[in-house]
């Protein structure tokens, strides 16, 4: 029999008993050197090595190395840090196949990392705890982690056969900060289409220092989905998402500082044009007509021609026609891949059918239709229009998907 009797406070010990008294080593060796060496430190990932045990270059297939990553503190002993996490409060489940210690707690995350790696997550009270046991590796670089977070890092060497471990001197590094986004800088009337990354998700930014005490912002969305987040000296002033042209007015006082932050909203790559100007300048982009669609006429169509029709503004403007032979399973695709910022210098000379100037004081009155001859039965085309205001800047109609009649 085996008494135990804690002599100062609540005691925790984990005892090993064996008839086999002809084994030698039961408890793994350390290296002369036991200390973890920190080889490189990133945003979220820390590089740690450490030299091997004795044990694990006799023993290999059963030894093991396990290291522990939690942001309090060090643990002296794998006994230790199971019975911290054991008796943090939490039930414990039945034992887990292929894990550091039976007594693994729950809530918990388990990712097997490869054939050799074991990864275990154990959410307790203090924190998060991860263990993660990598066969006879003695280099390892732990992902996943926080920026500008202070870790700490313990090595142990298991012996599977006898789950007894030994400890080498533990360590702790801070990943590095997140570097702050760079932010480009808006100059008045000067427009900047901008990529965003959609797999990503990071932030865009631009900064714009007013002159006035009025500004207003234009946004034109060229492909995908955006999301505008616009503050003004550290205080939110806009936040929505970007559909087609959008002018934004705001008021402060001249030096006033805006920060325009912009994202994609879906998971593929989107884009979005930008500009800002004083109140009253002229904006950059041409005063729009009610509806950017194209509207086709089925009576008027005929076995080699199309007849289209589309609303036009109160200026004099430019409007010039395009049209490109697709195929049936084409059409989702050159939809969902319009950038409706490209202007005509995207197409080739071939797509171009004309060029026309028109505008009428009554607006009711502002529709202009044109038919496209040329064409062949049975086909289907893409047509395309580009509005071209006094600043030169083209806006495109939505683009329109007609087929020609097969029998006439």
């Amino acid at each position: 029999m085996l008494e135990f009797l804690s002599t100062e406070r609540d005691t925790h010990i984990t005892v090993y008993l064996t008839t086999d008294t002809t084994s030698g080593h039961l408890y793994p060796e350390l290296p002369l050197d036991p200390r973890i060496d920190i080889i490189g430190i990133g945003h979220t990932t820390v590089t740690l090595t450490w030299k091997h045990s004795p044990s694990a270059l006799q023993h290999r297939e059963s030894i093991q190395y396990c290291l522990l990553v939690n942001e309090k503190h060090n643990y002296k002993s794998l006994c230790a840090a199971e019975t911290a996490i054991r008796f943090s409060g939490m039930k414990m489940p039945p034992m887990l196949a292929l894990s550091l210690s039976p007594h693994l707690l729950e809530p918990q995350q388990v990712m097997i990392l490869s054939n050799s790696e074991l990864s275990v997550i154990n959410k307790v009270s203090s924190g998060e705890v991860r263990q993660i046991c990598m066969g006879t590796k003695n280099t390892y670089t732990v992902p996943n982690l926080s920026p500008n977070t202070q870790y700490y890092f313990d090595v142990f060497v298991v012996n599977l056969l006898t789950n007894a471990s030994a400890a080498y001197t533990g360590t702790f590094a801070r990943t590095l900060e997140e570097p702050e986004p760079k932010v480009m800088k808006l100059k008045d009337g000067k427009a900047v289409q901008v990529v965003l990354d959609g797999k990503k998700q990071k932030l865009y930014s631009l900064q714009y220092q007013a002159r006035h005490k009025k500004v207003k912002f234009a946004f034109q969305l060229c492909r995908g989905q955006v999301q505008v987040h616009i503050t003004k000296n550290g205080k939110t002033v806009a936040s929505e998402n970007i559909l087609g042209l959008r002018y934004l007015s705001l008021k402060g006082k001249p030096l006033d500082t805006y920060l325009v932050q912009l994202r994609s909203t879906q998971e593929s790559n989107s884009s979005v044009k930008v500009q800002v100007s004083p109140h009253f300048h002229k904006p950059l982009f041409p005063l729009l007509p009610e509806s950017l669609k194209i509207k086709s006429f089925s009576k008027l169509r005929t076995c080699n021609s199309v007849t289209i029709a589309w609303l036009g503004t109160q200026e004099q403007s430019k409007y010039c026609v395009y049209k490109k032979r697709i195929e049936e399973d084409e059409v989702w695709k050159e939809l969902q891949n319009t950038d409706t910022c490209s202007g005509p210098e995207s197409r080739h000379k071939s797509e171009k059918v004309l060029c026309k100037y028109f505008y009428d004081i009554n607006l009711q009155r502002a529709v202009t239709t044109e038919t496209i001859k040329g064409l062949d039965a049975g086909t289907l085309y893409l047509f395309d229009i580009y509005f071209i205001g006094p600043s030169g800047i083209p806006v495109r109609y939505h683009s329109k998907v007609v087929k020609t009649r097969k029998k006439c």
